[in-house]
């Protein structure tokens, strides 16, 4: 696949078919990935890939313990800066009502919305699921670092014919993982991501959030008219 079009039909994939993705095209896409650059080639991530049984006694396990979290662990990190401004404040509220849109979820069904929420600890039905860690020792360049490879794992996959979906949701489970997959003390979980054939039938597979025009957030200089596309 052209690497244009995988930029462009990559998207984060909500709903996946149970079909299983053999090891040998997980360990190509992470080989892949693993060009990715970062600075000094420190090469800050590092991995565990799931499937089968130890996925679904990890997605068990969180099921059970939502019941008295529901919210979850504190988290380790904040994903979003507090009193988020604009427009980015705007294009999460909007990135999220177009996707409850697809499913038919009203703003104020909440308990449709928080079984949505859920969804995101089952990994969505996808059958791999992929923790990614960081060292705590790392600093901001090392996680814009961790940021190149998990999109190049994305890309990579649809290479494959996979879909994907980065999940920094997970980070809320970080005990809770790490008593699973018992990682040094050292490795901080930063995300996971979800891995495998998209259910072309789900309705929520049908959501392409927006992105802002190439003008809106980039300035040229010294381009001569002739040069614009």
């Amino acid at each position: 696949m052209d690497v244009l079009d995988a930029l462009d039909s990559r998207f984060s994939c909500r709903a996946f078919r149970p079909d299983a993705v053999p090891e040998r095209v997980v360990r190509d896409i992470l080989r892949a990935a693993s060009r990715a650059p970062s600075g000094g080639n420190l090469q800050p991530w590092h991995v565990h890939a799931l499937t089968g049984e130890p996925l679904a006694r990890l997605v068990e396990a969180v099921r059970e313990r939502m019941a008295e979290m529901p919210r979850g662990e504190p988290g380790e990190y904040r994903v979003y800066p507090p009193d988020l401004k604009e427009p980015y404040a705007w294009r999460r509220f909007k990135a999220g009502e177009d996707l409850y849109a697809t499913i038919g979820v009203a703003r104020e069904d909440k308990a449709a919305r928080g079984r949505q929420f859920r969804r995101n600890f089952e990994l969505f039905g996808a059958p791999v699921g992929l923790f990614v860690y960081l060292d705590r020792t790392m600093g901001p360049p090392q996680w814009a670092d961790c940021g190149m490879f998990l999109q190049s794992v994305m890309l990579a996959a649809r290479a494959h014919g996979l879909h994907s979906c980065a999940q920094e949701a997970w980070a809320q489970w970080h005990s809770l993982v790490g008593g699973h997959l018992s990682p040094p003390p050292e490795h901080m979980l930063f995300c996971a991501i979800a891995l495998g054939h998209m259910d072309a039938a789900a309705p929520v597979n049908r959501l392409r959030t927006e992105r802002a025009a190439v003008d809106d957030f980039t300035r040229f200089s010294g381009f001569g008219e002739a040069d614009r596309g």
